[in-house]
């Protein structure tokens, strides 16, 4: 695959991610994927990928990924992204604070056929969670 199929991949997935529209992922997601980073629980494939972003729009309704920087080759696709949102519904365990949050992170993503296959990354949870004052 070439180097923009997999910017475009990538574009999507976050698009996906962004709208809500999750069950976009199954096309974008390798049946197989390893995510190196995953959340506790997080099984593999398109469907770890659902639960997971399922349940931070639960808790974050107005969720967004916004990518600052992106460098990628002719198989990966590596950003630099700020991630926000709003806290209205429970989030590991904690009831809403109603209090917004910003954090940095950086994902290296790698593409077979289009399809993402391994991720690797790493966001700020520790300032996320003192933004939301619970920590």
């Amino acid at each position: 695959m070439s180097q923009q199929e997999n910017i475009a991949s990538q574009q999507a997935f976050g698009s996906a991610v962004n709208s809500g529209r999750l069950d976009e992922l199954d096309t974008l997601v390798a049946i197989d994927s390893v995510d190196h980073d995953p959340a506790p629980g997080q099984v593999a494939g398109p469907q770890g990928f659902r639960d997971m972003f399922g349940e931070l729009r639960a808790a974050f309704p107005d969720l967004h990924i916004e990518v600052d920087r992106l460098v990628a080759n002719e198989t990966d696709v590596s950003f630099a992204y700020t991630l926000s949102g709003t806290h209205d519904g429970p989030f590991q365990g904690h009831p809403p604070t109603g209090k917004s949050f910003s954090v940095h992170g950086l994902q290296i993503s790698r593409f077979e056929g289009a399809k993402l296959v391994e991720r690797w990354g790493s966001s700020d949870q520790l300032s996320l969670m003192q933004q939301l004052g619970l920590a």
